[in-house]
């Protein structure tokens, strides 16, 4: 049944407080990480069937055993979850308009279940293949809304903070993941880590749809707040939309309109353009760092420390230039700066690292530069979400993931892979690869200068069941402060 606004705003609160929400959707992003770095992890994945020039022959192990898959085929398994993740993104984030944001993580979630069982129960390529992909759809509801969630209802001095605690997860889940992969897939089987990870997120999918649907700042969903997604999508289908064809009409072409809004947002396009330079070099360095290392410094451990380092890096950066932003006062013309400075030195830092012979000078200064480029995760975040009126932040936060993703981490992998059969020198390759840093600060730099404006309250009207924080301490503070009704 429908409820009335009038009532919404008599009944009791939602479960969920600012802390409750960060916690769970910190979890939830865990959960999601996890499963990124247990497909990756040699107890998942495995190894593929192989044969001696003397006749012996090995069934090889993990996905790639069982299915008898070759390389490429094994990376197409990782390219299909990216195709579902780019794809549903941008839909999410537009239908978001329409549908409570909640109600679509729900979704998104029981998707995500469903589809990492379904891993678990494949039989061959090509329902793996497509599992995966599903996997990807299920995540792109999360990933385009729950960033602005957090913004919404984080106390104001610690907005960036609260941002950075959730991205922080990322590394921290990939971590997990391989330890998780290894061990599960390694004793009982790599079926059994799907299984475990689908039990893990069961809970909260059930949860985006039990919770009273809180609402997004800036999303107004007619004058009702729905019980359910099926009651959302009949009233808009009788009131708006004559038939579905309309209505899918009407939605692409709200899209195309906020798409436009987007790229006449100068702040927002450099922010993004600086994001997809510095994703470049990122998805080349978790690609082929290990394997960069072990040529140039003879690591025998390459994967552990290269791992560790990113782990340690991706922590401590990503937390520290979130706190460093919130103490600067979080504007957007703060956040380029901290940007460029962060990137430009951690460049420097990076590139210094790749020309020692030393593994010891190496590993101090690439750490310090790992714990400088990650703190940009923070701040490049909060100018997507602050640059933009909040009705168009879940997109962009959609465009931006499909933006450094296809312009980033996808294409530079193989290119780096390309460089080096050319030059046949991995620490050539390494210092060409991290020179592209000091272009993503360039780009950072140019924003500093551009007239800005936060939009974070420009045109929001919050209806519907919101978090109230008037009771609530701040997560990262240790005295009681007095927040804003």
């Amino acid at each position: 049944m429908a409820i009335d606004s009038s009532d919404l705003s008599e009944s009791a609160p939602s479960w969920f407080t600012p802390k409750r929400l960060l916690v769970v959707f910190c979890v939830i992003n865990m959960v999601n990480y996890v499963d990124r770095g247990a497909i990756a992890s040699n107890g998942v994945n495995g190894s593929p069937r192989s044969c001696t020039e003397s006749g012996v022959c090995s069934d090889g192990s993990g996905i790639q055993g069982d299915f008898d898959l070759n390389n490429f085929r094994d990376g197409v398994i990782s390219s299909a979850f990216m195709v579902g993740l780019l794809v549903a993104s941008p839909i999410f984030a537009s239908l978001a308009k329409s549908i409570n944001p909640f109600r679509l993580i729900g979704v998104g979630l029981s998707v995500w279940t469903l589809a990492a069982a379904g891993c678990g129960l494949s039989v061959d390529f090509w329902s793996i293949t497509f599992c995966r992909m599903l996997v990807g759809v299920g995540e792109a509801s999360f990933i385009s809304l729950a960033a602005p969630f957090i913004d919404d209802n984080a106390p104001v001095a610690q907005r960036t903070a609260w941002l950075g605690i959730f991205y922080m997860c990322i590394p921290t889940g990939i971590a997990v993941g391989y330890v998780y992969g290894g061990v599960v897939g390694g004793s009982v089987g790599w079926r059994y880590a799907f299984f475990g990870e689908a039990i893990l997120m069961l809970p909260f999918a059930i949860l985006g749809f039990a919770m009273k649907p809180l609402q997004m700042k800036g999303m107004s969903h007619d004058k009702k707040v729905y019980g359910s997604l099926d009651e959302e999508v009949i009233e808009h289908s009788s009131k708006e939309h004559s038939s579905y064809g309309s209505f899918a009409s009407n939605q692409l072409s709200k899209f195309w309109q906020d798409i436009k809004a987007l790229l006449l947002e100068k702040i927002y396009v450099i922010n993004v353009l600086g994001y997809i330079a510095y994703n470049f070099v990122i998805g080349a360095y978790s690609y082929w760092g290990p394997k960069a290392g072990y040529s140039i410094y003879q690591m025998n451990n390459a994967d552990i420390l290269f791992g560790g380092i990113t782990i340690v890096g991706g922590i401590v950066g990503t937390l520290g230039g979130s706190i460093i932003l919130d103490r600067m006062n979080s504007t957007i013309p703060n956040a380029f700066k901290l940007l460029s400075t962060a990137t430009f030195f951690g460049a420097i830092f990076c590139f210094s690292a790749f020309c020692f012979s030393n593994l010891y000078i190496y590993l101090v200064l690439f750490l310090i530069g790992e714990i400088l480029v990650f703190a940009t995760q923070g701040p490049v975040n909060f100018v997507c979400l602050h640059t933009v009126k909040p009705s168009l932040r879940p997109l962009s936060m959609a465009m931006s993931t499909v933006s450094i993703h296809v312009f980033g981490d996808v294409p530079s992998s193989p290119l780096v892979g390309l460089l080096q059969d050319k030059v046949d020198n991995w620490r050539i390759s390494a210092l060409i690869l991290t020179s592209v840093f000091f272009l993503a600060a360039g780009i950072w730099f140019i924003g500093i200068f551009l007239d800005s404006v936060d939009r974070y309250d420009e045109g929001s009207e919050r209806a519907g069941s919101v978090i109230e924080q008037p009771d609530v301490m701040p997560l990262l503070e240790n005295k009681p402060a007095t927040a804003s009704p």
